[in-house]
């Protein structure tokens, strides 16, 4: 007997009338497997493309006499079974029947569930996403988002067939590179169906899209791609700009109210609107500028720095994805187009709650007149002035040495 025999059958195994198949080209055919195992009896089920390549298949007899019969031939034969030129490894399986549960993702719908793996949102735009799939027919709507298991988008197609020739072109194959960035390796497409069957997209953006109204409202700062990843010279992707800064204050032992962040950050534009809100146990703010030149200035200007000498409630600055904050919460918050304000909050720039008065920073001088986008040297002379510091800068404020009514937190 031929070493490639042996390797193809495993005798220790108990009799089934289920045979297991390795080695199978890819994507291999129910027919394909019913028309190399007919020969020698009846196949009364398969389940295909099994396994993390999908080259393994199962082909269940009506009679355990003909799987049997099949592993004899081919454990005597000096010919190996074959499958479009492979050989193929065939073995009895450890079960004694094929049960296909379909799950919901294996259920035909005209809406495909795509797992892009290997790349971050953004990385592959929709518009590439709406070339690759409209190969096979009229795609109606896009929606991308991201999950626990990574990029994912929602693609809806007329009917479940076309969704389902789709599907069986593009499950598991990768993006071509052309149509990805540079700095982006292969990704491969993970497709299942999803149990929607109509996507509801509000509007057009750079996350979603409905090619059958071309009347619905756009949201024109994602179609411009304004939130989009921009690559740097060196190749690494770039923070994306926004008017609103998403702030983390560190080390705080001193309450930061929305008194104390608005002479903070308007030092360097006006300040619209402020949030401040607990995630994840830290203290974190969005503080809104009217525009994008405004937020890039301040965040350059105050990383790093704390707002109290001594290392005292440090700053970490990152873009917001949002652009227009609503601040009727309850959180603590900031919006001087309101008449009333949220609870904690400060009736006026300037002002706290009964009880909770806090003059300005020790040293603190008003803005000169004047944009301080244009004055770098005034920047620098403010951000001093309110006990703004490099990290790590001795000189901790002891506590007789407080700013008169700013308690020490411990939060």
């Amino acid at each position: 007997m031929s070493s490639s025999n042996q390797q193809q059958f495993r005798y220790t195994q108990t009799p089934s009338k289920v045979l297991h198949f390795r080695n199978l080209p890819w994507e291999c055919t129910d027919d394909e497997l019913i028309d190399i195992c007919s020969p020698f009896g009846k196949v009364v089920n398969t389940k295909c493309n099994v396994g993390a390549n999908r080259n393994q298949a199962f082909v269940e007899f009506a009679d355990l006499n003909q799987a049997i019969s099949m592993v004899s031939y081919y454990a005597s034969s000096s010919e190996p079974a074959q499958v479009r030129g492979k050989t193929v490894y065939i073995q009895y399986s450890n079960r004694h029947e094929i049960v296909n549960n379909k799950g919901p993702g294996d259920i035909p719908g005209n809406v495909l569930l795509v797992t892009i793996e290997g790349v971050e949102a953004g990385d592959v735009s929709i518009d590439v996403i709406h070339l690759v799939f409209s190969a096979f027919g009229f795609v109606h709507k896009i929606a991308t988002f991201e999950k626990t298991a990574g990029f994912q988008a929602l693609i809806q197609f007329t009917d479940a067939e076309t969704a389902s020739s789709a599907r069986n072109a593009l499950d598991g194959r990768s993006i071509p590179r052309y149509l990805l960035p540079e700095h982006v390796g292969s990704c491969n497409l993970r497709i299942s169906y999803s149990a929607h069957r109509d996507l509801n997209i509000k509007f057009q953006s750079n996350r979603s899209r409905d090619y059958t109204n071309p009347m619905l409202p756009v949201n024109q700062t994602a179609i411009d791609g304004a939130l989009q990843p921009v690559i740097g010279p060196d190749g690494k992707k770039k923070e994306p700009e926004s008017n609103v800064l998403l702030a983390t204050i560190e080390n705080m032992q001193y309450a930061v109210t929305v008194d104390v962040l608005h002479t903070v950050f308007s030092a360097f534009g006006t300040v619209q609107k402020i949030a401040i809100f607990e995630k994840n146990g830290q203290t974190q703010a969005l503080v809104q500028y009217p525009d994008v030149t405004t937020g890039a200035a301040a965040r350059e200007a105050l990383e790093g720095h704390c707002i109290y000498d001594g290392g005292y409630c440090k700053l970490h600055l990152t873009y917001s994805r949002h652009t227009d904050l609503n601040v009727k919460g309850q959180m603590p918050s900031w919006d001087p187009n309101q008449q009333e304000f949220t609870q904690s909050c400060l009736s006026a720039p300037g002002t706290l709650p009964p009880g909770q008065a806090v003059p300005p920073f020790p040293g603190y001088l008003p803005p000169a007149t004047g944009s301080p986008l244009t004055q770098s040297n005034h920047i620098d002379h403010n951000a001093s002035s309110m006990g703004i510091t490099q990290p790590g800068v001795p000189g901790a404020l002891p506590h007789a040495h407080m700013p008169p009514g700013i308690q020490p937190y411990y939060g």
